[in-house]
């Protein structure tokens, strides 16, 4: 019986890793350097976790949570999204009570049943911060700038900050109202889900992806009519940020983003480099989460970034310069200098990529088999030049070969290299 993968995830080769490679390397200097720190959560929460957080009637809640019982009964879900399990983590280690502000950042695997296409599978992976305990606007532009950062590190291009207020629990009560009489006009174009989302939360009707809502979107009320003085003011100042380090940002007041808990701030990262709008980062503001689980009054914000998609776009912008590892292959000609042929290879594997060949074999076999794996240098112990404390380096390209002290072996190499 052949058994292939399941629809929707990949296998992430060893030639596909120096990607990932670079990509969490530059995040991780990045998020240290604003003073974040990692956190781990685990792969499956109580499915209540997410239903209460990321919302009941959100895309992700309703149609593409991978959702399972265990053997004694309880609901388990994989997680589709990283903010609900760091604030769990959070209340459940009771941060809260010796952290004034929480910093963290993740990178894992997320879970999403929903239709496989470029760059977006079934498993993909996520990177993102997390900030617990800042309701100030400088910290919505910290986490902003951060993205950024990242993206013009891997030098992206054409990047662009689409930014939105959704008001907080004071002023998005009357926009709600706006929205629900609004599209209540038009309640007989609605497909059954849009309506039950008019009913529940009406802001989920802006996400929805039938035709004629998106139609009716251009003329719906915007939040940005609905914020009181406090929200204004906030959303005001985190622009103003954004103009001073002279980030490129563009307000649009249809983004509300896929998740039930934003309140105030939210942006998505685009890049328009391939024609189509493609968003690579999405986040925003959540005031009221801790709150609903339970917890204390804690302000909150974050941000996710899709790492498929964004290897995805800088492969088709050829800006993912990774540079290969030159390969050294370590053979002998007798099998007597095998006891030498180890101890340069535990001085050669601490400083190079080395491959040590089947020392058992002739040199002839060991030779062939260096061509095989793509070596770039082999190097040949044998009676004439061993005795002399030196051996011999060939460049499997070129066909060059030369004689080098195993005194200066690190250091000649080091040079050739």
């Amino acid at each position: 019986m052949k058994i292939g993968l399941p629809r929707g995830v990949q296998d992430i080769l060893p030639e596909e890793i120096p990607y990932w490679h670079l990509i969490e390397k530059t995040a991780r200097s990045i998020f240290e350097k604003y003073n974040y720190e990692e956190i781990r959560t685990p792969i499956f929460e109580y499915t209540e976790l997410f239903v209460k957080g990321t919302g009941e009637t959100t895309d992700i809640v309703m149609k593409e949570m991978y959702t399972f019982t265990d053997k004694k009964g309880r609901s388990l879900t994989l997680r589709p999204e990283g903010t609900p399990g760091v604030i769990r983590a959070y209340l459940t280690n009771k941060i809260y009570t010796s952290k004034p502000v929480w910093k963290v950042y993740y990178i894992g695997p997320m879970f999403r049943y929903e239709r496989p296409q470029a760059g977006r599978y079934r498993q993909f992976h996520q990177l993102g911060v997390e900030v617990l305990g800042r309701k100030d606007p400088y910290i919505d532009f910290e986490v902003i700038n951060i993205a950024v950062e990242i993206l013009k590190s891997l030098e992206l291009e054409n990047i662009e900050v689409e930014i939105n207020s959704l008001g907080c629990s004071q002023c998005r009560p009357k926009y709600r109202e706006a929205l629900k009489s609004y599209f209540s006009k038009y309640e007989d174009l609605l497909s059954p889900i849009d309506k039950e989302r008019l009913e529940r939360n009406p802001l989920r009707i802006l996400d929805s992806k039938d035709e004629k809502v998106i139609s009716l979107k251009e003329d719906a009320p915007q939040p940005l009519d609905f914020l009181c003085e406090d929200c204004k003011k906030h959303f005001d100042k985190v622009t103003n940020y954004l103009s001073i380090a002279n980030l490129n940002y563009k307000i649009n007041p249809k983004l509300v983003r896929g998740l039930d808990y934003y309140t105030r701030t939210v942006f998505e990262i685009t890049t328009t480099t391939l024609g189509a709008q493609n968003a690579v980062v999405g986040g925003g503001r959540y005031d009221n989460l801790v709150e609903t689980y339970g917890g204390p009054q804690i302000p909150g914000l974050g941000f996710a970034l899709g790492i498929e998609r964004l290897i995805l776009l800088l492969k088709q912008q050829a800006k993912l310069g990774i540079e290969k590892q030159k390969l050294l292959f370590l053979a002998i000609e007798d099998e007597n200098y095998l006891k030498k042929a180890i101890e340069i290879s535990q001085v050669l594997q601490k400083n190079f990529k080395v491959e040590v060949g089947p020392l058992e074999e002739p040199l002839r076999a060991q030779l062939r088999l260096a061509d095989k794996i793509g070596a770039d240098f082999v190097l040949i112990i044998n009676s004439s030049l061993i005795e002399r404390n030196f051996i011999k380096i060939r460049d499997f390209k070129s066909g060059e070969e030369k004689n080098i002290s195993i005194d200066n072996l690190i250091e000649t190499l080091n040079t050739m290299l």
